[in-house]
């Protein structure tokens, strides 16, 4: 009989964030999602046989998603969230540039300047001249 997969592994709970668009309204949010991150042990548990050794070399660090379902910030109906978020791997999510840095080489490599920084209308005389007080 082999190991339990509890016995190859650390388990840390973890809350991570999510982008996830409500089916009725269709607006998204993120949401604070409760998720498991399971970390390969560093070595064998006592009384591995040759079974355990061969499934333990592959194994790798994975996070799996407690939360099945968010409440809508909008307006508040429950809602179930896609199943093929429910186990990511550690090694692959490492790999993921975030938002910011993604469009920064979309840009780059569109080969178009960054766009100036919006100018910002003036404001009108009567909010920038000197408060003379209360009269």
């Amino acid at each position: 009989m082999g190991l339990d997969e509890r016995a190859l592994f650390n388990d840390r709970p973890e809350m991570r964030i999510g982008r996830y668009q409500c089916p009725r309204c269709k607006r998204n949010g993120e949401y604070s999602i409760r998720w498991v991150r399971r970390s390969k042990k560093d070595r064998l548990p006592p009384g591995a046989d040759e079974q355990d050794r061969a499934k333990f070399a592959k194994l790798r660090d994975y996070l799996l998603r407690l939360d099945e379902d968010v409440t809508c910030k909008a307006c508040g109906k429950k809602f179930e969230i896609p199943s093929q978020h429910s186990l990511m791997f550690v090694d692959q999510l490492a790999g993921l540039p975030n938002d910011e840095d993604l469009e920064r080489e979309i840009t780059q490599a569109s080969g178009e300047p960054d766009p100036p920084p919006e100018a910002k209308p003036a404001l009108p005389a009567r909010f920038t001249r000197k408060s003379s007080g209360w009269k």
